[in-house]
């Protein structure tokens, strides 16, 4: 499977990233070996977690994910065949939290111990912390570098404003910059990252691996009304898709899919790999069926066609 490299780092992705926020959640450890074994079979080499999956689910405190992910890169000898991406900064429990120094340091501890390595491959800053200097962050994770503990650093969920100050401050404090960014993208929610922000990152050449590359499960076409919010443990978060705009996105959806013999997401994953401005989506999955079409996805190529109609139907 052909790759890509991340930006400027000397990370080469297949064009897609596994999810792994669904390891401890709605995949448990078996399922999860399931999974990772299908996704390294299928081409694919990019495992993307963080140290709060999944903290959400009663009875969890965080490093579920991490764990799992551990456990099987020990079990399965892989670890030279994948690139383990996680994240620091979003709250684990009072004192948890952000992207102080001290913190940090602490948390990639937590981090490395958990996934089973002796470097994290991208540890980036999960939100942005604006009780926390640029600088402060960045330095941090400079040491972390020289210290063999991560190769590079990125941030998620930073606006144009946030990425651009950080970038200013590395050059002039003469620190590592953000080699990747990390922001939400898809059909659905455009407005975030199309504009000044992708300007940005395409600019200064960073690599872009966007999340909810399916608009929590929206565009994977099985949520078509209220009635269907019971099909997964995140239906209840699709109601504010169904609207004229998700409707008509929907469609155009139908429509592509009709024509090249392939699911709806499938269809808005190749979008977003087509898009000159994102290195890869991440996807999850907690079925082999459902590994098997992000696989379809990276090898589905749509025409110019099929992007027009995409992009007019979803048009901001």
């Amino acid at each position: 499977m052909a790759q890509r490299r991340l930006g400027q780092t000397d990370l080469f992705l297949a064009p897609l990233v596994f999810g792994g926020n669904v390891f401890g959640w709605t995949a448990d450890k078996a399922t999860s070996f399931r999974l990772l074994d299908g996704f390294v079979a299928g081409g694919l080499n990019a495992i993307d977690t963080a140290d709060v999956y999944s903290a959400w689910v009663p009875g969890n405190k965080g490093g579920e994910s991490e764990a799992i992910i551990g456990e099987w890169l020990k079990a399965s000898g892989k670890r030279n065949d994948v690139i383990i991406i996680t994240k620091v900064g979003f709250p684990l429990a009072p004192g948890r939290e952000g992207l102080r120094a001290p913190y940090i340091e602490r948390a990639v501890e937590d981090s490395l111990k958990r996934l089973g390595v002796e470097t994290i491959d991208l540890y980036l800053a999960h939100k942005f912390d604006p009780e926390t200097p640029h600088e402060e962050t960045l330095a941090a994770f400079d040491k972390l570098k020289k210290a063999g503990k991560i190769r590079w650093s990125g941030c998620s969920n930073y606006d144009a404003a946030q990425l651009g100050a950080s970038l200013e401050v590395a050059k002039a404090k003469g620190l590592p910059r953000y080699e990747v960014l990390q922001p939400e993208y898809n059909l659905y929610d455009r407005g975030s990252f199309e504009g000044p922000l992708a300007e940005l990152t395409t600019q200064a050449g960073l690599g872009v691996i966007v999340y909810f590359s399916l608009a929590k499960g929206f565009l994977s076409g099985k949520y078509r009304s209220e009635a269907d919010f019971g099909k997964s443990p995140r239906g209840g978060r699709i109601g504010d898709y169904l609207n004229p705009r998700g409707y008509r996105i929907l469609a155009a959806l139908d429509a592509v899919s009709a024509r090249h013999g392939a699911k709806p997401a499938e269809v808005a994953l190749a979008w977003l790999m087509q898009r000159p401005s994102v290195t890869a989506p991440i996807a999850s999955a907690t079925s082999l069926e459902q590994l098997a079409s992000l696989v379809a996805a990276v090898k589905l190529t749509l025409t110019s066609e099929d992007v027009a109609e995409l992009d007019a139907a979803s048009a901001p």
